[in-house]
């Protein structure tokens, strides 16, 4: 059976790809097998990856909130837009929970010119400055171009000294993130370059994707025991990840959510992340 992706291609229906997906969000091989068989009774010649993902969400939705909270996580990312002003403090919590110190929303002085820089983090006296490039559309790509202008912009940089951490901080490496992908040129070029990638899925064993899961760093708009307008409030207030209302009522009870609703929240919250 022929489906439609995002992008307009058409491909054959892979079962095997989509049962590996609801397996990852938790949910158990039964339930899984449940809505595999209800899937294939209603997809038909034609429809659209879309359609599908919608059709297997509300499905895993009813098993648990959980489930589906993990299985919409890159579009949960891709909520953290459009400006991608939350991707870059999303990023700044990923490299946090590895042991880094972190600072955001930078402006440094290069040899040459000064330099917005989205983070700037620390580790083992080493320090090196991230740059995050968001994208909206899903199939949207990081292509050379990105790696090449960011290199230039690093070799500025790393020519002077900058008092962020420390007086004598010198940068020695350098970070690009995405929440979709790179092309296969930026990817040979950053090797070559030294520049280090982080996407969607690239590295093949230490992604965006694994970090999430290893690490349960899941964001707030993962949640579908909340709205949208109420996750937007949420992130203004620098709420970014899941983790941090577990427990932690506060937050929720300043965006005037009601109690009932707020243990529905926590609820999806502890199991997402798996806390107690």
């Amino acid at each position: 059976m022929k489906i439609v992706k995002h992008s307009g291609l058409i491909v054959e229906f892979n079962p095997v790809k989509l049962k590996s997906s609801l397996l990852k969000s938790g949910a158990s091989v039964a339930v899984v097998d449940g809505i595999m068989k209800q899937i294939q009774k209603e997809i038909y010649e034609g429809i659209s990856t879309k359609k599908i993902y919608k059709m297997a969400f509300a499905l895993l939705k009813k098993t648990a909130n959980s489930h589906a909270a993990r299985y919409n996580l890159r579009e949960a990312i891709r909520l953290l837009g459009p400006a991608g002003f939350f991707f870059e403090k999303y990023t700044a919590r990923l490299f946090a929970s590895e042991g880094y110190n972190v600072i955001t929303n930078l402006t440094l002085s290069g040899k040459c010119v000064s330099h917005e820089v989205d983070v700037l983090i620390k580790k083992n006296e080493v320090i090196a400055m991230v740059e995050c490039k968001f994208h909206m559309g899903r199939e949207a790509a990081s292509d050379v171009k990105v790696p090449m202008y960011i290199l230039s912009r690093f070799n500025d940089l790393k020519e002077r000294k900058h008092p962020v951490f420390t007086k004598e901080d010198v940068i020695s490496k350098c970070w690009i993130v995405t929440n979709n992908r790179f092309t296969k040129d930026a990817m040979d070029f950053a090797k070559c370059s030294g520049i280090n990638l982080l996407s969607w899925d690239y590295p093949s064993k230490d992604n965006l994707k694994t970090k999430n899961d290893d690490n349960a760093l899941y964001p707030i708009t993962c949640l579908t025991t909340l709205t949208v307008a109420e996750k937007d409030k949420l992130l203004v207030m620098d709420v970014i990840l899941v983790k941090e209302i577990v427990n932690n009522t506060t937050a929720l009870e300043k965006i005037g959510i009601s109690s009932n609703r707020i243990k529905n929240v926590l609820k999806e919250a502890a199991e997402l992340c798996e806390c107690n």
